[in-house]
């Protein structure tokens, strides 16, 4: 019988979401068996980022951990998000998936929110690079040779889509801008 607490990671398809799970596959008490995306049915898009979903199956197959696909009607309320993804946390709790993991690094109520959605779950919440300084995460996900492209930004940020992330691209960022897109 193995130690190892079985999860769920909860997959955008970016740099956050790699970097996150990279410190989770070093993590010898871990074992990842899905990767679990929410995907626009509307889109066929991963919901967060606009992620084609053709990428996030190359993605999963590459990293070598089966996705798992929740699919989202157009406009859902947060009300039918909630019970779609409860019996979805049901079933994975049902094959003996006891935590589930995010990439998010900010957010407090967002934090919250995962927490106690997890626990009414029967799942513990993890959260890999919670509350590090950004800089620091985009500087070690550069280190570590991985590459993400800008697929989405706010308006004035558009002309950064389809730009890689590199240190020139990140010294070229406004002041006000976060190297990891967060705080807005």
């Amino acid at each position: 019988m193995s130690d190892r607490k079985l999860c769920v990671f909860n997959w955008s398809g970016g740099k956050d979401s790699t970097l996150a799970l990279h410190h989770v596959l070093q993590d010898d008490t871990l074992e990842v068996k899905y990767l679990l995306t929410t995907i626009s049915e509307a889109y066929n898009r991963v919901s967060m980022h606009g992620l084609r979903v053709s990428l996030l199956r190359r993605q999963a197959e590459s990293i070598g951990i089966k996705l798992y696909e929740v699919y989202l009607p157009e406009n859902a309320s947060m009300e039918s998000y909630n019970t779609l993804m409860e019996h979805h946390l049901k079933k994975l709790k049902n094959e003996g998936i006891t935590h589930s993991i995010f990439g998010d690094i900010f957010l407090e109520d967002l934090k919250r929110y995962r927490e106690e959605k997890s626990a009414a779950s029967g799942m513990e919440a993890i959260f890999p690079i919670w509350g590090r300084n950004t800089t620091e995460v985009i500087n070690e996900f550069l280190a570590l040779n991985y590459q993400t492209i800008i697929i989405c930004a706010q308006q004035n940020l558009e002309p950064y889509c389809g730009k890689i992330i590199d240190v020139d691209l990140i010294e070229s960022l406004p002041l006000e801008v976060d190297v990891c897109g967060e705080k807005w």
